[in-house]
């Protein structure tokens, strides 16, 4: 029999939830929590370019969210690149200036060089 108290919602101890996420969380290297977060960033923005797949992906066409996303993306990207080192950085610049060029293509009216989005971190890309 144990002599450990239940948690509040009746589990054991050392069985809570956030507990083990907690646990899961703290055996992840940092690299990889950035990358991940730097692929949501980048996948969000590609749907809201008008990038997504499928007959309704103009439906998604949103560049103000889309710019919002990429300004969010650059500075991830800028402030961790000297963490990663260029094997993990170098791809998400080259994803990230893709997705820059998406957004001045799918834009009626481009901004001026070095005022797109993210391009005040990056420096423009055109």
């Amino acid at each position: 029999m144990s002599t450990q108290s239940p948690n509040p919602d009746g589990t054991p101890l050392g069985t809570d939830p956030t507990e083990q996420a907690t646990r899961d969380i703290a055996e992840v290297p940092a690299v990889e929590v950035i990358t991940t977060a730097a692929i949501h960033l980048m996948s969000a923005a590609a749907v809201k370019c008008g990038l997504a797949e499928g007959p309704d992906a103009a439906e998604h066409l949103d560049l103000d969210e889309a710019r919002r996303l990429i300004n969010a993306l650059a500075g991830l990207i800028t402030a961790s690149a000297p963490d990663l080192g260029s094997q993990h950085a170098a791809p998400l610049r080259d994803g990230l200036k893709s997705l820059q060029l998406a957004f001045r293509e799918a834009s009626v009216i481009p901004d001026p060089p070095g005022q797109g989005p993210g391009e005040k971190l990056t420096g423009s890309v055109v």
